[in-house]
């Protein structure tokens, strides 16, 4: 099964980060959030990617052709022009980078990448999102399903403090908000590859918008729900955020 990882965003309510590289590739702890969501899915033998570029793509497209040299020691031996990689990381991913325009919408994107999908479902997950989302659950949850498309829901990460306060105006405690009623879309998405003729009827499409509505009510769109870890990152703030709470993913 191909992975599909929408690669191609501005990011820019965190321009000061992407004024240089795409969002997919801000750092978290040195490894770009694009990288983290690759070993999400390679953790569960699912290492067919491909990756939908747009804004400055060719930073992803070179972060990867020098995937070794930057991430290992080596030597080159100029007499016979070799490169020897010391520790290389055995990885069996095979990526197929594809440009899907800087002004795409993400159902546009989606459109574009049609002509890799040879079998009947495949992975999508957008390039800003991570969490310990068991990838073989999901596919089994989508197949017991059998539906055209199958998104994860999770709760949203609080992002106010909630207040214990006593009747004396005391604060007994203060503490992150936790699991917020109602889910979201998380991304990591099961679909069937006949999810394509809810998207050719329009022009540039919103993937979240008329393509994912019209699959709801047709019936044909199901939610897998994450009560675990998941983590988007839209603001430096989850940036920061993300930095401190990776190793829950790792």
């Amino acid at each position: 099964m191909k992975t599909v990882i929408l690669s191609g965003g501005m990011g820019s309510r965190i321009s000061s980060e992407t004024i240089d590289k795409p969002k997919p590739m801000i750092k978290i702890r040195n490894v770009p959030i694009l990288v983290h969501i690759m070993n999400i899915y390679s953790q569960f033998g699912f290492d067919d990617f491909i990756l939908c570029l747009g804004y400055k793509g060719e930073y992803i497209k070179n972060y990867f052709y020098n995937f070794f040299i930057n991430n290992t020691d080596f030597t080159i031996d100029f007499k016979d022009s070799s490169i020897f990689f010391h520790n290389k990381k055995k990885l069996n991913w095979k990526i197929t980078f594809v440009d899907t325009g800087i002004n795409s919408n993400t159902g546009e994107r989606i459109k574009r990448i049609k002509k890799y999908i040879k079998e009947d479902n495949f992975m999508l997950t957008y390039g800003d999102g991570v969490g310990d989302v068991n990838i073989k659950k999901l596919l089994n949850f989508h197949i017991k399903h059998k539906k055209l498309a199958t998104l994860t829901a999770a709760r949203p990460p609080g992002r106010f403090g909630v207040l214990d306060i006593k009747s004396n105006n005391i604060v007994n405690s203060f503490k992150e908000k936790i699991n917020p009623k109602g889910y979201i879309n998380a991304g990591f998405f099961v679909l069937n590859k006949q999810i394509f003729k809810y998207l050719d009827k329009y022009k540039n499409p919103i993937w979240e918008r008329e393509p994912l509505e019209q699959l709801a009510k047709s019936n044909q769109l199901v939610s897998f729900k994450h009560k675990g870890y998941w983590r988007p990152v839209d603001t430096t703030r989850d940036k920061e955020d993300l930095e401190r709470e990776i190793i829950k993913i790792l």
